[in-house]
Parts: C-alpha cells; sequence; structure tokens
C-alpha cells in the first residue's frame, strides 16, 4: 500500500478554506464573533502569517492522523510494522491486500468517517473545553460544526486520494 502523502497537504488546505467560508461575517464570523468579544480591530492586529502558518502545520498534522481512521488498510499495515517491512510480511499480507487493497477508498466513505471523527472527537473536545471556559452553547456549535464539516472533506479526500 503505497501513501501518496501530498494528498496530507492538499487535505490540510481545506481546513482554511472552510474556515474563509465558515467564519465569514455573512456565514459564523459575527456570531463567533460576538461569542467571543471580539471586534474587527481587534481582529485585524492579529499576526495572520503565525496564525494561519501555525493553522496549516496542524491540519497537516490532522490529516496524517485522518489516514488512520479512514482508511481501513492502515491497520493492516501496522500490523506488519508499517510501510518499510511490506516486502518482509508474510504471503497472507499480501494476500489481503490483493483481496482487500483497495476497499472502501471512497470520498464517501472517507467523509462519512471523517464527519465522525468530527461528531464523536472534536465535538467533545470543544464542548469540554467550552463549559470550563463558560462559553456559550452557540460558540461550542460553530465550532464543532466547523470541524465536523472540515475533517469530512479531509476525510473524504485523504481516502480517496492517500
Amino acid at each position: 500500500m503505497q501513501i501518496n502523502y501530498f494528498t496530507f497537504l492538499v487535505a490540510a488546505i481545506v481546513t482554511l478554506i472552510v474556515g474563509f467560508v465558515w467564519y465569514h461575517p455573512k456565514v459564523f464570523g459575527t456570531i463567533w464573533m460576538k461569542e467571543n468579544n471580539f471586534t474587527q480591530e481587534e481582529l485585524r492586529k492579529g499576526n495572520m502569517l503565525k496564525i494561519f502558518g501555525f493553522t496549516y502545520l496542524f491540519a497537516v498534522m490532522i490529516a496524517m492522523t485522518l489516514a488512520s481512521l479512514t482508511i481501513h488498510q492502515s491497520g493492516a499495515l501496522g500490523m506488519v510494522g508499517g510501510p518499510l517491512l511490506v516486502e518482509s510480511a508474510k504471503p497472507s499480507f499480501h494476500a489481503f491486500m490483493a483481496d482487500y487493497g483497495t476497499a472502501y477508498r471512497t470520498f464517501k466513505h472517507g467523509a462519512l468517517h471523517g464527519f465522525m471523527s468530527g461528531l464523536f472527537f472534536a465535538f467533545p473536545v470543544i464542548g469540554i473545553n467550552g463549559l470550563f471556559e463558560r462559553k456559550s452553547w452557540k460558540y461550542i456549535f460553530v465550532h464543532a460544526g466547523f470541524w465536523m464539516l472540515t475533517l469530512a472533506l479531509m476525510g473524504g479526500i485523504i481516502c480517496a486520494f492517500a
């Protein structure tokens, strides 16, 4: 199983693209600003290179993690010690990969697993942080919705093309 690592770099861009739309003032940006007590002036003062640079770096890390959640064959690959040890794997591994190596490798399947990752991982993490930070449910749902959509799109790209 060859992994197309370039796909992780492409999938990570989804975070920025969806963020530009999701947090636009005509979508959820105004709600997000109100819930955080931000003004346009405060937002302009941010170091955009740092914010977007680290956002992209973290998104690449998320994309790499999503591969193991969206590509079922990565579990079998892990059992032989990873990509570097595939050649020394037993014949049963190669037979398994010949039979199932491309099973469930569609955008739709990856999007499902990405969405489920958002619902059952990102949403609870955001919810827990939001509750302890005394944030509103509106704040929690805006961020959780962003991550459910973003992870669905990233998962779809990774599953279909990685």
